[in-house]
């Protein structure tokens, strides 16, 4: 088989590729151009004129396109149509898959196609000379008819599929498919809309007929006092097999819908045939090749200075998995019949395959409530030998979603979101590359939007990739002058492969305590921002860089250091894990956090946060308040999903970016199965933008924020760091505090100075230096050493 793989020598490759294609071509040629009347192995004469051969390829072609025809008839095209196939191959340095079958395919192909020609006997001699199924075909056909009679006009044809198979990618449920789609016959007729009406009025006919039935049962069991009698188990899937293979919500209710609202549908969903997700048979690689084709060309730099980076420097994603039609059919039977055990009757009616779940619409007859299905959950658990199961309401329709893991989860590559007409086509240069929905559709958000984002879910769940997919999203739609970033990773482990992008104003912060100055000096930076907007007369950050590229001119009453001022770029502080945070500066962190949230979306200013403990100490009631938009992966307990989410459900995801995504200004959660994106993937972007520019940080963001005397904010007393004196107003008044208590504390001092925990702190520390209040004795108040005449004596060489 090495004929049929290239080697590491691409030069090599090339050279064998270019070999063969010449070979193919000159076959080609010579077939095509056959005269019976040139010399051949059957034919010793010269032509009649004695000139030269009337083959393009001259005698060598004569003699090859005679034997060939000869032997394999028309066939004989199959030839150097195999040799321009494995030329191509060699030339792309691509070696070709399952050769075994391929060569035992074509060797089919070469015996099928000729006896299929010499069996249908309309099909004119080459030239007038040479059967057209040569001699392969003659013996083939011959042989056939002699074994089996009529029977060999079935079988030539049956080997000729077959051979195809094993020479191709060809599926029936790929042309379905494609008939299937906008551009084939079944899409074309489904655009007339008639058979969808027929169809819906079909089905709402026969489901008001059940219901009737269904109520009529129940009338008659509550009038003679016995239970309702149970349906029967269906024992094939006709509702299956009745169902449309595309979803279509509309198909429901299109007869209660005008003829102009009809039309508008009927658009709508042939703008948008690429997301229809059929039933069974998804074929995935035609809608990515479209995608890729389609988005392409349309990928541009963000400024003249600055070039994205290609997808190209991310890894393909997998094929999608053949789904297996009866298995998927047991679990629905399974499903029916566990719920039945339980007295909860009802039917499977659709079954939507997803990327790593199976969604199967569940309708409970009449009288059930939905409350005895979700407590089926760990019992279907058992039936399907799955480890989780969710089930919801499904909005919209009178049905319950069961979604069910497969057994085999497809892997989400970042390119596949990357490539899409959604990511690419969006305008927000902060649009996130979410991943995939329960049916396989691409999902993306824009952060400007939201305008902040929650992030929680127990260790190894996926979290720390999905924030690394948040990143790359950014970096493949954003320019450095575009978006700016600003990395707390406490951790020191997740963040540090971004270090030295241009994108970056600050090195990756790894201190909590540099970070609680960075969140404070962000509010700062908030301020100026809504200053600067306000003299523009401008509401948010859009409007007020559109006034730059208009070369908008000041007013009277403008200061003329405004003319100084730059378009602003967006600012996007990312915090991996807010628990250590939280446990280093409660009060400072949170109150920066909680100002950000609330009035930082106009200026640009987004947040994104990301925490493996979602308790009530770290995501606190303002913090989650302010947080609309917010990701839950799986959690250790349903405590934890309802401090995330409000509500169940995180507690049964699968892991490994299997999400639950509350959107800002919903109540619907929605599942959604994150890309993965890998540390070489990572590292190739970021070195992209390190040779187009170096990172600028500004140290000042990392540096404690100055009051308005210009002195750092939390500096104590006598703190040399601080920049006040011993004698400080502030620390005779704390002095005063702590002998009065008679008991030293940073609570006392917070509560009864109004300061915050950090300079409340410092106070402590210097009166400890000044032998005022003793060491500290665990959770207890430090001890007072002086007393109250110590005190009075102080207070009298102050004055």
């Amino acid at each position: 088989m090495r004929i049929l793989t290239p080697t590491g020598n691409k030069r090599l490759n090339e050279l064998v590729g270019f070999l063969c294609l010449t070979v193919a071509l000159l076959m080609a040629l010579a077939l095509l151009t056959y005269n019976p009347k040139d010399a051949a192995f059957n034919v010793s004469a010269l032509p009649p004129d004695g000139g030269a051969a009337k083959n393009w390829i001259g005698p060598v072609g004569a003699y090859g396109a005679d034997l060939f025809f000869q032997i394999f008839g028309f066939a004989a095209f199959l030839l150097p149509a195999a040799i321009l196939v494995l030329g191509w191959r060699w030339f792309r340095s691509r070696a070709i898959d399952s050769q075994v079958a391929t060569l035992a395919g074509y060797g089919l192909l070469l015996l099928s196609l000729p006896a299929l020609i010499s069996l249908l006997s309309f099909i004119p001699a080459i030239r007038g000379a040479i059967p057209a199924g040569g001699f392969v075909g003659a013996l083939v056909s011959s042989g056939l008819l002699a074994s089996l009679n009529r029977g060999a006009y079935l079988v030539a044809p049956a080997l000729l599929v077959v051979a195809i198979f094993m020479t191709t990618r060809f599926s029936f449920a790929g042309a379905h498919a494609w008939a299937s789609g906008p551009n084939g016959p079944i899409g074309k007729v489904e655009k007339l809309g008639i058979l969808q009406k027929a169809q819906a009025r079909w089905h709402a006919w026969r489901e008001e007929r059940e219901q009737r039935r269904m109520r009529r049962r129940v009338e008659e069991s509550r009038l003679s006092g016995r239970k309702p009698v149970a349906p029967q188990l269906i024992g094939k899937a006709e509702v299956l097999n009745e169902l449309p293979k595309t979803l279509r919500i509309a198909d429901e209710s299109s007869i209660f819908k005008g003829r102009s609202e009809t039309e508008e549908e009927d658009e709508k969903e042939t703008k948008d045939a690429a997301h229809k997700t059929p039933i069974f048979g998804l074929y995935r690689e035609a809608e990515k090749t479209v995608a890729r084709k389609a988005g392409e060309p349309k990928i541009t730099k963000g400024t003249p200075n600055y070039k994205l980076p290609s997808p190209s420097l991310l890894r393909e994603g997998e094929r999608s998995q053949k789904l297996d039609e009866d298995e998927l059919k047991l679990r629905a039977r399974a499903i029916e019949a566990k719920c039945l055990e339980f007295d909860v009757q009802g039917r499977v009616t659709q079954i939507n395959p997803g990327p790593v779940v199976t969604t199967f619409e569940f309708k409970p007859e009449a009288g059930i409530k939905y409350s005895r299905i979700t407590g089926l959950t760990e019992d279907l658990c058992l039936a399907l030998q799955a480890e989780s199961i969710l089930i919801e309401r499904i909005p919209g329709k009178s049905t319950i979603g069961i979604e069910v893991p497969n057994d085999r989860r497809q892997t989400i590559a970042l390119r596949e979101i990357i490539e899409t007409p959604e990511f690419i086509n969006s305008p927000s240069k902060l649009t996130l590359a979410m991943g995939r929905d329960l049916h396989g559709r691409i999902r993306v958000t824009d952060l400007a939007a939201m305008p902040h984002l929650l992030i929680a879910g127990s260790t190894g769940t996926g979290k720390s990739v999905f924030i690394n997919s948040l990143m790359m999203s950014i970096l493949y739609k954003a320019s450095p002058d575009e978006v700016k970033l600003v990395l707390v990773d406490p951790k020191r482990l997740e963040l540090n492969l971004y270090e030295n992008i241009p994108h970056l104003i600050a090195p990756v912060v790894t201190d909590p305590k540099i970070a609680s100055n960075v969140l404070r000096n962000a509010t700062r930076e908030m301020e100026n921002r809504l200053k600067l907007l306000a003299q523009r007369g401008v509401r948010n950050i859009d409007q007020y860089n559109r006034t730059f590229k208009k070369e908008q001119s000041l007013s009277l009453f403008d200061n003329l250091e405004e003319t100084e001022h730059k378009p602003l770029p967006y600012l996007i502080i990312v915090i991996d894990e807010l628990a250590d945070l939280m446990m280093v500066d409660t009060n400072n962190v949170e109150e920066s956090i909680t100002r950000l949230a609330q009035m930082a979306r106009a200026v640009g200013i987004h947040l994104i946060l990301a925490t493996q403990r979602p308790s009530v100490d770290v995501i606190t009631g303002l913090i989650k308040a302010n947080f609309p938009a917010r990701i839950s992966f799986r959690v250790a307990s349903k405590v934890d999903s309802r401090t995330i989410l409000d509500s169940n459900g995180s507690e049964s995801l699968l892991g490994k970016g299997d999400m639950l995504y509350l959107p800002a200004g919903s109540a619907r959660l929605h599942r959604i199965h994150g890309p993965l994106v890998t540390e070489d993937e990572i590292t190739s972007v970021c070195d992209f933008w390190r040779e187009q520019a170096q990172a600028k940080y500004q140290e000042e963001l990392l540096a404690a924020p100055k009051d308005e005397s210009g002195k750092a904010e939390g500096a104590a007393a006598g703190d040399p760091d601080g920049g006040e004196d011993v004698d400080d107003h502030l620390y005779q008044d704390a002095i005063r505090v702590v002998c009065d208590a008679g008991r030293a504390s940073t609570s006392t001092l917070q509560r009864r100075l109004r300061i915050g925990y950090g300079r409340a702190a410092r106070l402590i520390d210097l009166m400890e230096k000044d032998g005022i209040v003793g060491p500290p004795d665990g959770t207890k108040p430090r001890e007072v050493l002086k007393n109250r005449s110590w005190m009075k004596e102080f207070d009298d060489s102050a004055h």
